[in-house]
């Protein structure tokens, strides 16, 4: 089932790159960043609450919080520079190197999660890179 939410993932991606684009073109880019902030704030919250998931806020230890803040501090530096390289380069050369983070997530799992490097996975990561410098070449 993992892998149908992964799909999602990519076609949405896909989608962001796509219409952000468009909604930067004569928009600052942070300004556009800060606004799809503050839709996908809405949507996750409204995802929480309606779900009920919102009783699980008290139970999340400090060592988790830490975790959580850097990500999303991690996911909004992440944000401001992609809609600044939507704005401008050309969305077909953007795309492929954002996601360059395929192969550097591969790369930072082994090191920081202790995950096991296969030669499929390693051969995998090298594929992701050589396509990404052909895309952009």
């Amino acid at each position: 089932m993992w892998w149908i939410y992964a799909l999602l993932s990519a076609l949405f991606a896909s989608l962001t790159a796509i219409f952000a684009k468009i909604g930067v073109s004569n928009v600052n880019s942070d300004l556009a960043t800060a606004i799809r902030t503050v839709i996908i704030l809405v949507v996750a919250w409204g995802i929480v609450l309606f779900k009920g998931e919102n009783k699980g806020l008290q139970h999340i230890s400090r060592y988790s919080l830490i975790f959580l803040i850097l990500s999303g501090l991690a996911t909004g530096l992440s944000w401001i520079f992609y809609f600044k390289a939507l704005q401008v380069g050309q969305v077909s050369k953007v795309a492929p190197v954002d996601k360059l983070s395929v192969a550097l997530t591969i790369v930072l799992s082994v090191i920081f999660l202790h995950e096991a490097l296969t030669l499929k996975t390693a051969i995998g990561a090298l594929l992701i890179i050589t396509g990404t410098f052909v895309l952009i070449a």
